[in-house]
């Protein structure tokens, strides 16, 4: 049972958001994180107490900007939610004992340093039941938004609509118009095409290395495969499965490292450099010849061009 005057005390917290000041007036990115966090949480994206950095709730700030934000501010994702903090309901968890300090501008950063955040129990408590968590909502909207708060109704179709959307280019499917200009800058859209990448690459092999045919799987959803690029994405900017096959993480290094490497017929090609052990039970040199492990989808195989151009510019490099 909730107490009204815990609703009360977090209504006024959400009406007095520390916000920085912008060329274009108070900074709009915290109320916007928590109206993002609000809909991932009705959406069953988020179910404890533990907010990570998904490609969802990234898409999900941005579009809630695109509507809510009329100024020339930029939809930056990490501002909020490395400085909510400073609000005392809003608190980082850091990775790998990190000490938090200082300011981050960039989501890559912020990924590496920063495991997930999480709110005040009771306020978390709040947003998981639909009659407070409108009211909450409502708070953040006629405070920061009275001249857009119409449009918000639009943000839970546009931010599954843009997450399909870039999930089709990811799938290179032929019937979407969807270009990602080679110059794009970026950083937040990068950081949800990188996720998304990561995301449906290890799916389409069924979680499967393409060479070792190693699976491991466990019941807290961890998975021991990468997507790999074919082409450094820093040179190609392509992430679409044309562009990616599964590894697991040694055989994902040796491929990056030029020390296998994978031929027009999809077979394996080992490094005439490489000396090992020959009683290794996990050599590379056994692998030559192997074939890949491909989806069933040819839609979805890797590109031949691609594993050519590996050939000619990193195996054995």
């Amino acid at each position: 049972m909730i107490r009204p005057d815990t609703l009360q005390k977090y209504t006024l917290r959400f009406q007095k958001l520390k916000q920085g000041n912008t060329p274009f007036g108070k900074a709009p990115h915290k109320p916007v994180l928590l109206l993002a966090v609000m809909r991932q949480i009705e959406k069953g994206n988020i179910l404890d107490n533990r907010i990570f950095l998904t490609p969802e709730l990234v898409a999900e700030f941005l579009e809630t900007f695109k509507l809510l934000v009329l100024t020339g501010n930029r939809p930056e994702f990490t501002l909020p939610f490395y400085h909510l903090r400073g609000e005392q309901f809003w608190h980082l968890q850091p990775k790998n004992d990190n000490v938090l300090r200082g300011y981050i501008k960039s989501i890559n950063v912020l990924n590496e340093v920063v495991d997930y955040a999480y709110l005040d129990e009771p306020l978390f408590d709040l947003m998981q039941q639909a009659d407070t968590r409108q009211i909450l909502k409502n708070t953040l909207l006629e405070t920061y938004f009275p001249t857009t708060k119409a449009e918000y109704r639009f943000v839970y179709d546009k931010a599954d609509a843009y997450i399909h959307t870039i999930e089709q280019y990811i799938l290179n499917e032929p019937t979407i118009a969807y270009q990602i200009p080679p110059s794009v800058k970026d950083e937040d859209e990068q950081f949800v095409r990188g996720s998304l990448f990561k995301k449906w690459i290890p799916k389409l092999y069924n979680h499967t290395c393409s060479i070792s045919r190693m699976r491991v799987t466990s019941t807290h959803g961890y998975q021991l495969i990468d997507a790999c690029h074919i082409k450094p994405f820093s040179l190609s900017n392509d992430d679409t499965v044309a562009n990616g096959f599964a590894l697991c993480p040694n055989l994902h290094r040796a491929f990056d490292r030029g020390m296998i490497g994978v031929d027009a017929d999809y077979r394996v090609v080992v490094s005439r450099y490489i000396h090992e052990d020959e009683k290794q039970a996990y050599g590379l040199t056994q692998l030559a010849g192997v074939p890949l492990y491909l989806p069933m989808d040819a839609a979805q195989l890797p590109s031949r061009e691609g594993f050519l151009w590996h050939l000619g510019k990193r195996f054995e490099k």
